[in-house]
């Protein structure tokens, strides 16, 4: 594997374990995909520091269980602002 590349997953996970950032967050943030981000984080930093890809992984768990709650907030934000017809 690069060099580049093992440290932008160490960077990415390091990011998402300080910011408590989603996947969509941290791929905005790096300007890179939602599938490099979740690859870097799942296969790739596996294999280069286990203990660290196991944190960045609890993390995205828990805003992927989360998310349902997220989503109908913005809904709710969006029909608030509404006006009525």
């Amino acid at each position: 594997m690069k060099d580049y590349i093992e440290e932008r997953a160490i960077h990415i996970a390091n990011y998402i374990i300080e910011s408590n950032a989603t996947v969509r967050q941290t791929a905005k943030a790096f300007g890179v995909s939602k599938s490099t981000v979740h690859k870097d984080v799942t296969d790739r930093l596996t294999q280069i520091n286990p203990a660290l890809a196991k944190q960045a992984r609890h993390v995205l768990d828990v805003n992927k269980s989360e998310r349902h709650i997220r989503g109908g907030l913005a809904t709710k934000e969006k029909y608030a602002h509404r006006s009525d017809r």
